[in-house]
Order: C-alpha cells, then sequence, then structure tokens
C-alpha cells in the first residue's frame, strides 16, 4: 500500500518548514514505477472540477521494426570531434558491466557548450565509519568549448556512491547529487547548496518543463530532522500490511517538490525507490487491464484525473515524458522484443517502433525541448531471456539511435564506446539539434537539421 500525503501551507512565502504544513490524505491506485505497479484502496479527495471525460481509443500507428545490428559508421559523419584523453578520461574495465554504475555524464551546458565529467581512475576510498558513504571517488568536471573542445573551466569533485549524480537544467545550471544533499551549480562549475534530506538522497527526476523534482531517499521513521531539511511524512503513519502482517514503517521516502522553492507537495513512504512519470500538470498512474492491456490515467495535482488511453505490452511498460504532452511507453511484445508506443496526452498514439530482444538494457535521454529523443542499448550476441542470460562477452557494443519525437523517424544512427550500461555517455542540446557521443576515445559532436513539430492536440483530435 502506497499512502500520499498532500502538504499545504497558511503561509504565503518560500520558506517552510514540516511543523508549517498541514497534511492531508491522498492515496491512489496503481503507481507505475519499475518493474512493479502498485495497488492500493481509493481513498477520499476534494477533486477541483470535474474529472476528465475518457479520451479517445489510441489509434493503432503502423509498427516501424527497427534492426538492432551496429552500424558500421554513423548515418551521417560527425561535425566534429575531438579527444577525450588529454582531458584525464579513460575508459573503465569491460568487467564493470552489468554493475549499472555512473562512470560518466555528458551534458550540453548550451548549444555551444559541453560539461563532461567522469570517474578519475584510482583506487576506491571507504568510510569505515559510515556505511551510507561507503564509495568515495573522484570526479573531474570540465567545460569544453564547442567546436574547438578547449577546456574554460575544470574542477574536482568528491561523490560517495556510484549511480547517477548529475542531471542538467535548461539554463545553463545543473543539480548535483551527493549523500542527503542537492548542489546547484553553473557554467563556472561554482556550487551551491540547495536541497537537503533527512537521509541519503537515492535518486530524483524532473518534468519536462523542470517545474517539479521528484526524490527518492532513505529515511528511517527515528531519523534526526533538522529545520532546514525538506518536510517529511509524520513518524505516525500505520504500519504497511504484507500478506496481514505488520511490517513496520519503511524507510524510503518519495517526495514530489517544486524545484525553484523547494515546497513539498506530495509525500510518500514506500518499500523501494521508484520511477514516477510526471509532467507540469500530474503524475501518471498505470493500472494493469484484461490481457496484455495497460491502461493510463493522468492524475492532476489539483485533483481529478484524464484516461490517456491503453498499451499494449505482455511486461510491466516504463513510462517516460518526452515533453508536456508526449509520453513514451516501452514495453514488450510476444516474441520477446521491445516495443516502444509514443502517446499524446490527449490519448491518441503519434508512433510505435519494435526492437527485438537482443537490444538489451534501454536508457532514453530527452532533448529539452522535447523534439527529439535518444535511446542507447546495449547490442548483445544473442536473444536475451531468462533461460539465457549474458556476461561482459556477450556485449558487441553499444547502440544509439535518436529520434523524432512528432513522428518515431531515426534521425541518427551511431555506436558509442566504450560500452556503459548506466548512461551518461549521450547528450542531446537545448535544440535537439546537436548530438554529441562517446566513441572511440573522442567525443564526436553530430548536427542535424531541424526535428518535425509536433501537431497541436487539436490537429490530432481532428484527424482521428
Amino acid at each position: 500500500m502506497v499512502d500520499w500525503l498532500r502538504t499545504s501551507s497558511d503561509r504565503t512565502g518560500s520558506d517552510r518548514t514540516g511543523s508549517d504544513h498541514t497534511w492531508l490524505r491522498l492515496a491512489f491506485a496503481g503507481l507505475a514505477i519499475t518493474g512493479l505497479t502498485l495497488f492500493v484502496a481509493p481513498a477520499g479527495l476534494a477533486q477541483q472540477g470535474s474529472t476528465a471525460s475518457p479520451a479517445n481509443q489510441a489509434h493503432a500507428g503502423k509498427e516501424r521494426p527497427l534492426p538492432d545490428r551496429l552500424p558500421d559508421k554513423p548515418t551521417i559523419p560527425p561535425a566534429f570531434s575531438f579527444p577525450v584523453e588529454p582531458l584525464g578520461f579513460s575508459a573503465p574495465n569491460a568487467d564493470f558491466l552489468g554493475q549499472r554504475w555512473r562512470f560518466v555524464s555528458l551534458d550540453f551546458l548550451d548549444e555551444n557548450r559541453l560539461l563532461f565529467t567522469f570517474r578519475v581512475p584510482g583506487l576506491i576510498h571507504r568510510d569505515a565509519g559510515s556505511h551510507e558513504w561507503a564509495d568515495e571517488r573522484q570526479i573531474r568536471a570540465v567545460v569544453l568549448a564547442l567546436p574547438s573542445g578547449a577546456v574554460t573551466a575544470e574542477a574536482l569533485w568528491t561523490v560517495h556512491d556510484r549511480v547517477r549524480y548529475l542531471w542538467m537544467l535548461k539554463d545553463g545550471h545543473f543539480l548535483l547529487r551527493d549523500r542527503d544533499g542537492i548542489e546547484l551549480g553553473d557554467a563556472a562549475l561554482d556550487l551551491k547548496p540547495f536541497l537537503h534530506f533527512p537521509g541519503p538522497l537515492l535518486w530524483m527526476e524532473m518534468d519536462p518543463t523542470q517545474q517539479f523534482l521528484v526524490t527518492d531517499s532513505r529515511e528511517p521513521a527515528v531519523a534526526e530532522h533538522k529545520t532546514s531539511d525538506v518536510p517529511s511524512p509524520p513518524t505516525a503513519m500505520p504500519d504497511m500490511s504484507v500478506d496481514g502482517q505488520k511490517s513496520g514503517t519503511p524507510d524510503f521516502v518519495v517526495r514530489i517538490m517544486r524545484r525553484d522553492s523547494g515546497e513539498v507537495m506530495l509525500v510518500s513512504r514506500t518499500r523501494s525507490t521508484i520511477h514516477l512519470p510526471i509532467n507540469s500538470d500530474g503524475y501518471l498512474e498505470s493500472l494493469r487491464g484484461n490481457g496484455e492491456q495497460w491502461l493510463l490515467n493522468l492524475k492532476f495535482f489539483t485533483g481529478g484525473s484524464r484516461f490517456l488511453g491503453r498499451v499494449d505490452s505482455t511486461c510491466p511498460p516504463t513510462f517516460d515524458f518526452i515533453s508536456q504532452r508526449e509520453l513514451l511507453a516501452t514495453g514488450c511484445d510476444a516474441k520477446g522484443g521491445n516495443k516502444l508506443v509514443a502517446l499524446g496526452v490527449d490519448g491518441h498514439m503519434l508512433w510505435q517502433n519494435m526492437t527485438s530482444s537482443q537490444a538489451v538494457w534501454p536508457l532514453v535521454v530527452m532533448a529539452p525541448d522535447g523534439s527529439r529523443l535518444v535511446r542507447e542499448t546495449l547490442a548483445a550476441s544473442h536473444t536475451v531471456s531468462a533461460f539465457s542470460a549474458i556476461d561482459s562477452e556477450d556485449i558487441k557494443g553499444q547502440l544509439v539511435r535518436v529520434f523524432d519525437a512528432a513522428n518515431g523517424k531515426v534521425a541518427l544512427e551511431a555506436s558509442a564506446s566504450p560500452a556503459l550500461d548506466a548512461g551518461g555517455n549521450v547528450a542531446i542540446s537545448p535544440s535537439g539539434r546537436r548530438v554529441a557521443v562517446i566513441d572511440a576515445g573522442a567525443i564526436e559532436v553530430f548536427e542535424l537539421p531541424a526535428a518535425p513539430p509536433l501537431a497541436d492536440d487539436s490537429k490530432l483530435q481532428a484527424g482521428h
């Protein structure tokens, strides 16, 4: 069971603490998370306005099968490139494949600058006094001017785990996650404290407009709470029940927050970290329907919901907002391959592509303007299933595909090396017209034509 708690305050200022909030219970059914769908009994919620009527049936667009071969060369040549070894980067050992550790983060600060951060090789420092911060590593950060690749700023950071640590913002700033806090950085690589949590911050993500943050943290109910921490759910929440047995208060906390002020809108305790797709209107709800059907609802932050459509998948699909008005579903077909389905928030299917079961561990990077998305997968030497596992020797490389968000057509196909199963080796610029890929000891930058625009919802409805 998952219970959201909704926060509010009588004060008009943005300086808020836990004691300022009145907590209202908000329960919902079918929260879509990675590899799992949770179901809870609906709770009473005063809805603002009437619930939107169901959207039209999703239009069955033509499936586009995609080969999963690695290209001998990119489908278009790079506009320019520069080597990464002089910057201090060296490829991690292939034995790390399968660990899903984040070694690099390549990001566009703007159309003409890249932020390249990477692990500095060396011994892993272990802090015997703190289990939470057991793995200390050094991250080198450099800002690179394009097209020359000249370094305009550099810094050395210390982080304390092995997962993703950096999220780029649209205004040339970025968020750096480490331990129990988030810092705000700029193009000069200056860092300022931004948000602090009562426990380790494990993950975060943003809506396409970057107005809201979703954070996952580990916070035991007895954890000490400082006045500078973000608000937490009350410790007197009822124990969760599993198979009729009381199991105690969960240690994981998920929050939806306003990025500019840090105001907590919704908060809940859960039994694991979750992936929660949101746009600036609300969060996505996925419910299991009949057979292979999955029903999608957009639950508005202000109350009420709208039916978005249905997706067929033989496995629990994952969902990501490409933009405010477009959603990508990644599911499975009956043959064991992957199915990519793009839906408009009006409920209409925009496009769908099919890939084979030899493309594994997909990662998706969105263009900040929503015009394109990059999908990278590891290319395996054989079909992967529960009865046919893979190891590092079965990975032939990493395939990078850039899709036009409006129609699903492939704008670029290239390889990335070394293969990094946690990503970070591909970036797309704010306009969606430049793509940077780490390949064969260099950062290659590709220049693409303008992407076709996504049709207005009104035109989509008129066309079906």
